[in-house]
């Protein structure tokens, strides 16, 4: 009984975090209403823009990281390889800050290209482990909020036909935006292949 009252004042930790979430949510929204006068070269061309957003704010430090690297692999000293090995370790982390800083910012504007490409597929045919299915989905609010959730690295539960499969394309296409692999781990074989073909299709449109 005490455990309902507070929740009834403070409300549901859900409620809270969908609350805390809904700017964000409208944001992305907002991004998406303005994507819908751009040609498909254009909505396809955002990837490369953001690419580069990447590359300005993380190009110093993966420089250094590459001189390291260099260094490394052409000295024989192996008190030098050890020391250059944590100098990398320490920069590999700085990188890891910058990355997570730049995603966090073009978070809005690629899930808003997702939902984008989404809507451009809409009544199109994709074919599905040798079946053709006509293109009908494009994230709800909740499902921005489910991505957003995955991204920052929490667990985001989701009941059947709530759309996980949908809500993993946003922060896979966000995070493989840096170019250094993003992946889905589906326990199942089937719905592993079912899944990258019928998903696949927003990530064409995307290039």
């Amino acid at each position: 009984m005490i455990k309902g009252i507070i929740k009834k004042i403070v409300g549901s930790r859900y409620a809270r975090e969908v609350k805390r979430l809904a700017p964000l949510v409208d944001e992305i929204n907002e991004r998406y209403a303005a994507l819908e006068g751009l040609s498909d070269d254009e909505v396809r061309g955002k990837t490369q823009e953001f690419r580069d957003r990447i590359a300005e704010h993380t190009g110093e430090v993966m420089g250094e990281i590459e001189a390291m690297r260099a260094r490394k692999h052409s000295t024989t000293d192996p008190d030098e390889r050890e020391s250059l090995g944590l100098e990398i370790g320490k920069l590999e982390e700085d990188y890891r800050e910058q990355l997570a800083e730049v995603l966090e910012e073009i978070l809005p504007d690629a899930f808003a290209v997702v939902k984008e490409a989404c809507r451009r597929l809409m009544g199109q045919e994709v074919t599905v482990t040798g079946h053709k299915l006509e293109w009908d989905m494009i994230p709800y609010d909740v499902q921005l909020i489910g991505a957003t959730q995955l991204h920052r690295g929490r667990v985001a539960e989701m009941a059947t036909g709530e759309g996980k499969t949908l809500v993993a394309t946003m922060p896979l296409y966000l995070n493989a935006l840096a170019g250094r692999g993003s992946h889905l781990v589906t326990v199942n074989s089937y719905l592993a292949q079912r899944d990258a073909e019928w998903m696949g299709a927003i990530y064409g449109v995307l290039g």
